[in-house]
């Protein structure tokens, strides 16, 4: 189990001056600002245009009623105490809304794209994952835009992360998402990060279990 360095905080896989915490909706700004370009030059997510800020935090207040919602914060080294920035973002929602599906969860992970290959996305990962075993969560499911041919748009760096992560390819969807007067492909893409029983118990809600990881 991790340490505890303040009350909303999880200690994350080692990385200078970063530190992962639970969201408030006091981040709604921040992550709404990380987001907008993903949607405005990106085709990572197949929106075409942004959410509005109070949209955005309608999603996340809706999501910390039930699931983490993580985000990393960097301090540069030297930095004034209280200086923190936030560089990322990851929380997850159903996957399916009927019960059968209690155990599974849709991921989503953004990251400042000036902050990318930094380890934050890796450091956001691991502390979710603990979040959700806590939960009794068993799979996480990642639905990943693709391209056969990289560009200014679209590289398949989301798919190789999750490898790394240690998911599994589940399944491909040709040419089914349109942006840029252009044709990208989906995949879906699973992790089992706790064993599956025939007398699963039910899903806790997160807000029950941060005590549990040490969090208020």
């Amino acid at each position: 189990m991790a340490d505890v360095m303040g009350d909303t905080e999880l200690r994350a896989v080692p990385t200078s001056g970063l530190r992962i915490r639970v969201a408030t909706l006091a981040d709604a700004a921040r992550c709404h600002e990380i987001y907008v370009p993903y949607v405005r030059d990106t085709a990572v997510t197949f929106e075409y245009v942004p959410p509005t800020f109070d949209a955005f935090r309608a999603r996340m207040a809706k999501t910390l009623e039930r699931y983490p919602y993580l985000v990393a914060e960097k301090t540069d080294t030297g930095a004034r105490e209280g200086s923190a920035r936030i560089v990322g973002y990851m929380y997850v929602s159903p996957f399916k809304e009927r019960p059968a599906y209690d155990w599974a969860v849709e991921t989503s992970i953004y990251v400042d794209r000036a902050c990318r290959r930094g380890g934050v996305g890796r450091a956001l990962h691991a502390a979710m994952e603990r979040c959700l075993t806590a939960q009794g969560i068993l799979n996480m499911e990642a639905c990943i835009a693709t391209t056969e041919v990289e560009d200014e748009h679209l590289t398949n760096d989301s798919w190789r992360f999750h490898e790394r992560m240690g998911y599994r390819l589940v399944g491909e969807f040709r040419q089914c998402g349109y942006k840029y007067h252009r044709w990208y492909n989906m995949i879906w893409m699973e992790k089992h990060i706790a064993p599956h029983g025939e007398d699963q118990p039910p899903v806790i809600p997160f807000p029950e279990v941060r005590g549990r990881l040490g969090i208020a």
